[in-house]
C-alpha cells in the first residue's frame, strides 16, 4: 500500500484516537487531551471517534433495517461529525484543521498545524478495511498509521484501569476492535492506550508541557465498555 508523506521535514507523526466517549459526561474530558495535543511540538494526526453519532447510527440500523455497507459509511460520517465538532472545541490555538486525504495531511503537518482527519474520502471502497462493524476508529487508528508511516497510535480512551492489559485481552474485552488488533499484533506498528489521567503520558509523547493535574488514582484505560466508533 502506498504511503502519504505526513509533512515534509516535518518527521513520522503520530496518531492520536480520541475515542468518542471523551466528549460524554461531566466536563467534557476531550477538552484536556484536546489542550494536549494543540501545544505539541511533534507531528500530530487526530483521528475522532464517532462517539453518540455512531451509536445513532447503530440504533438506526437496528430499526430500520439498512445493510452493514451503510452502516459502516454513516459511522464514517459520525466520526467527520465529530471532527468538526473537536475543530470548533479549541479554537483559541488555532492549530487543528481538518483534513480528509494524505495530502492535505502533510501540508497541515509540514505549516505545524495538528491534522484532523476525516475518513471517508481517503477510505472508501478500499478493499482492506472491512465495510462493517468490525472496523471503528480504532482500526483506522492503526490503518492510517501504516498508510502515514507514523512512528506509533495511540488510542485515548475514557475507563482507566486496563492500559496493562495484554492486546489479547483487551479485544476478549471488547475494548479495542478486532481490525485493531489484527493491524498492530504483528509488532509493526507500535501502539499504546492511555485513560483518565494520562494526560501527562501524552503529553511526553508529543513534546508538550502538561498543564493540568491528573488524577493520582487514574490509570491507563482502553475505553468505557465495547468499543465505539
Amino acid at each position: 500500500m502506498a504511503r502519504s508523506a505526513p509533512g515534509r521535514g516535518a518527521g513520522p507523526a503520530v496518531v492520536v484516537k480520541l475515542g468518542g466517549s471523551l466528549l460524554e459526561g461531566h466536563g467534557a474530558p476531550v477538552l484536556g487531551w484536546l489542550d494536549v495535543v494543540a501545544r505539541s511540538r511533534v507531528p500530530v494526526v487526530i483521528v475522532p471517534g464517532g462517539g453518540a453519532f455512531a451509536d445513532l447510527v447503530r440504533s438506526e440500523q437496528r430499526r430500520l433495517g439498512f445493510s452493514d455497507r451503510t452502516a459502516h459509511r454513516m459511522a464514517l460520517v459520525a466520526m467527520h461529525q465529530t471532527a468538526l465538532a473537536l475543530a470548533d472545541l479549541q479554537p483559541a490555538r488555532r492549530r487543528l484543521v481538518v483534513c480528509d486525504g494524505g495530502r492535505a495531511i502533510g501540508d497541515a503537518l509540514a505549516a505545524g498545524r495538528v491534522a484532523l482527519w476525516v475518513p471517508l474520502p481517503m477510505t472508501d471502497g478500499d478493499p482492506a478495511i472491512p465495510e462493517d462493524w468490525s472496523i471503528t476508529s480504532d482500526g483506522l487508528s492503526a490503518w492510517l498509521a501504516a498508510r502515514i508511516g507514523a512512528r506509533e497510535v495511540v488510542l485515548v480512551k475514557s475507563l482507566p484501569g486496563a492500559g496493562r492489559m495484554t492486546l489479547a485481552a483487551l479485544g476478549a474485552a471488547g475494548a479495542v476492535d478486532p481490525e485493531f488488533a489484527r493491524r498492530v499484533g504483528d509488532g509493526a506498528i507500535p501502539w499504546r492506550v492511555l485513560g483518565p489521567g494520562d494526560e501527562a503520558r501524552l503529553a511526553d509523547l508529543v513534546g508538550t508541557e502538561a498543564e493540568m493535574q491528573p488524577d493520582a488514582g487514574a490509570g491507563y484505560g482502553p475505553g468505557s465498555g465495547k468499543t465505539r466508533r
